[in-house]
């Protein structure tokens, strides 16, 4: 995906360059590794099944009474929320996916 960015970017730098007869800014893109759409999504999904794990370990805590109950729901809250926005973002993406298969060509 980053290399179909940058061509892009070239094709635009040349049309740019044609109509002026000076070359187009060359504008600053992050290429720091893992910074690309599908490192993010992974990340988040990591980040989601960790609070997951967190919240599995203070329910069991709870349980055994080694953890306050406030602590217990802030925990299983936060798996909760986390879980709601990686699903959010799967609607989304399956959204999108959709509408670009409907575009006429």
């Amino acid at each position: 995906m980053p290399m179909m960015i940058n061509n892009a970017l070239a094709a635009y730098r040349n049309a740019a360059s044609q109509g002026t007869g000076q070359p187009a800014p060359t504008p600053e893109i992050d290429q720091a590794p893992g910074s690309d759409f599908g490192s993010m999504v992974r990340d988040m999904i990591d980040e989601s099944i960790e609070a997951g794990h967190q919240g599995e370990e203070m329910t069991a805590r709870g349980i055994a009474g080694q953890a306050d109950l406030s602590d217990v729901v802030m925990a299983v809250n936060s798996a909760e929320m986390s879980l709601q926005m990686v699903v959010g973002v799967r609607d989304r993406v399956i959204q999108a996916y959709q509408e670009i298969i409907r575009m006429p060509i």
